[in-house]
């Protein structure tokens, strides 16, 4: 995980999904608008939440039954994701978990039978444990210890053990364990003293791949010998160059990183563990963010983050096209083998359509899609494609963003508009199907979600831009994302917002307190207001990348007074403009005390404010019901402050 994402989480709400189908870049200059004649039905909410959202099961697991008949998945279809088994030649989902508390995230089978491991946590604390569920339905937690985030690590090559990567001895530090397949005993083959960041055990459990970030521009990877205890430095180098690793090769012979040292963008290299050589494996214009193979080793399958979309690669192993398959256009993501590598089964999403389950037959190359996840309430073609356009900011940097304009939207009828801001600081927004942003769309509203330098995916350079220049010039890079908008002759300049999540929530506090006269309206979920307290109270499991966030943010026992110079609540007096604020109240990121001090410091001002908080959930929201609740929050809100719909409205009360 990049340093600069670590505020952003994997559960945040809004955080743009992938797309891999083509469209030409646009720019500023070059934006173009299609209307419609016919009026754009509209759909509250619960019918955007009502769509099912798929996720794959763990890349290090067996994602088939060892029959091959079924596909493990998580699935949201209750409201809630729970582990189900998806029929390859009916399409029958079967729910392996009945969970209506806690999200499940599906790891893998295991390998001999239907026997599956998942992770879960209490609230969205983050505090994941690894569970097994026997065949009978049985369910024993494999990590229950207090105060424990576990994750599951991988198989063995035999499928004789699997391996957990847990932080129980020591909150600061995550150990390995190998644990036996049959019995479940365990023993620790990694003892992490020296906070380093597990990456993956080679599947013969001779390996361990580990990270180390000094700054947030320079990271090496070593790799620990499990039999003689040895670790060796395998990225030695000069001046700030970051890496990481992707995957052991299936024979265990090398291992893939990845390294920004030969330019500005990720390039995957190989390391021969024997002999100690480099050499280059696949490199390209933009990031390269992921590689995977099959089981033999005879396919590689790879990902490139190419301008806010991702495109897949299927090639054989020394990097030759695989031909003959018909995919349908969109993004592709989770490939899975099955264990005689004649079927893959991924995700297959695109702008207006979330991820459905495909099944390819390698022999054939005929592709079936197995769910229909859309909610059939809604009509495709009333939702909109996004495009991607650069604005000029201050200093006339090209600023790169992901746009929606409603289908009504035009000159003659001008629409209210949002920038969105996403997490990180380091995230990225992307192109992809996101129901919050096509709810808003689809009620009227114009989103441009803004990649302020800062943002990962555009080369080194841009993305160490805002170091130690947070609320400053990543902040008129937003400001300027309001001034093109404002230029458009289909927005209506007197009607801009700004949205955002995490520390795009922080960037909606920044702009309201330090440029108060740019957004009519805020709507800040669970950001950051006092950077003094967050950086001073971050969860023990960070610790391996302390060094490197303290790096990039400052050190809160040197650059106090610039933490208090740039965090809203010390400012929250120049807030003038409505606001309202969505928080978890099991955050251990951006604790609740941070939205609880913002809003009554608002409110002081005469500001309108509303505040809505989950009580269970944490840095994002997993449930259905809470998902619907916010967003119908965030549009009625807009609907009254922004487009001035309705009565101006009282202080909302906090709801509990």
């Amino acid at each position: 995980m990049s340093l600069k994402t670590i505020l952003l989480g994997a559960a945040a709400i809004g955080i743009l999904a992938a797309c891999s189908s083509e469209a030409p870049t646009e720019t500023a200059e070059t934006e173009t608008v299609e209307t419609v004649a016919a009026e754009t039905p509209t759909y509250d909410a619960a019918a955007f939440y009502g769509t099912v959202s798929l996720r794959s099961s763990s890349p290090g697991g067996f994602a088939f039954s060892p029959d091959g008949s079924k596909v493990l998945i998580s699935s949201d279809e209750t409201g809630i994701y729970n582990a189900y088994t998806v029929d390859i030649e009916t399409g029958e989902q079967t729910a392996l978990t009945q969970s209506t508390v806690e999200s499940v995230s599906a790891s893998t089978f295991f390998p001999e039978d239907e026997r599956i491991l998942y992770m879960a946590d209490n609230g969205g604390d983050e505090l994941d444990h690894v569970f097994v569920r026997e065949i009978d339905g049985t369910v024993t937690d494999l990590t229950d210890t207090e105060n424990t985030k576990a994750s599951f690590g991988g198989w063995s090559a035999d499928g004789s053990s699997f391996y957990v990567i847990t932080n129980e001895r020591d909150p600061r530090f995550f150990d390995i364990y190998a644990y036996s397949a049959d019995d479940y005993s365990r023993e620790m083959i990694f003892e992490n003293t020296e906070g380093y960041s597990p990456s993956g055990v080679s599947s013969d459990g001779a390996y361990i791949a580990l990270g180390r970030e000094r700054t947030s521009a320079d990271s090496d990877v070593f790799l620990y010998d499990v039999a003689s205890g040895e670790t060796t430095l395998i990225t030695e180098h000069e001046g700030n160059v970051a890496h990481g690793a992707y995957t052991f090769t299936p024979d265990n012979s090398g291992l893939v990183y990845a390294t920004d040292e030969f330019g500005e963008f990720n390039q995957a290299w190989l390391y021969d563990i024997e002999t100690g050589e480099k050499s280059e494996l696949i490199s390209a214009d933009w990031d390269v963010s992921y590689v995977n193979f099959s089981p033999s080793g005879d396919y590689r399958v790879h990902g490139v983050n190419e301008d806010g979309r991702t495109t897949v690669e299927i090639t054989t192993a020394d990097g030759v096209d695989f031909p003959g398959l018909d995919i349908p256009q969109g993004q592709i993501g989770g490939v899975r083998f099955n264990d005689d590598e004649t079927k893959i089964a991924f995700m297959l999403s695109s702008d207006t359509s979330p991820n459905n389950l495909m099944i390819v037959d390698l022999a054939t190359g005929e592709a079936e899609q197995l769910t229909d996840t859309l909610n059939p309430e809604i009509e495709e073609d009333a939702l909109v494609d996004a495009q991607i356009i650069r604005y000029p900011s201050f200093d006339g940097l090209e600023i790169p963003g992901i746009f929606y304009v409603p289908h009504d939207a035009s000159a003659e009828n001008p629409a209210p508009a949002l920038v969105w801001v996403h997490g990180g600081p380091g995230g990225q927004s992307r192109a992809g199907y996101n129901p919050m942003i096509q709810h808003l769309v689809n009620h009227g509203y114009v989103v441009l979600a803004a990649n302020n330098r800062g943002s990962s995916g555009y080369g080194k350079t841009f993305f160490h831009m805002d170091d130690r220049r947070h609320g400053d010039v990543d902040l008129q890079d937003i400001v300027y994302a309001e001034h093109w908008l404002a230029e458009q002759d289909y927005v209506n300049a007197d009607q801009i917002g700004i949205l955002g999540g995490s520390y795009g929530g922080y960037m909606v506090g920044a702009a309201l307190a330090f440029e108060p006269d740019v957004f009519k309206v805020g709507v800040n979920i669970f950001g950051v207001m006092n950077w003094v307290r967050t950086l001073e109270s971050i969860p023990p499991w960070w610790e391996s990348f302390r060094e490197a966030l303290f790096d990039e943010m400052g050190d809160p026992a040197t650059d106090g007074e610039r933490h208090r110079a740039i965090s809203p609540l010390f400012h929250a007096e120049n807030i003038q403009a409505p606001l309202l604020v969505v928080q978890g109240a099991n955050d251990p990121r951006v604790l609740q005390v941070e939205s609880d001090e913002i809003v009554e410091a608002v409110r002081a001002n005469g500001v309108p404010v509303e505040y809505v908080i989950f009580p269970d959930e944490g840095h994002g929201f997993s449930k259905r019901e809470n998902r619907i609740t916010a967003s119908e929050a965030f549009l009625s809100f807009l609907d009254t402050y922004l487009k001035g719909e309705g009565a101006e409205a009282e202080d909302a009360p906090v709801e509990e």
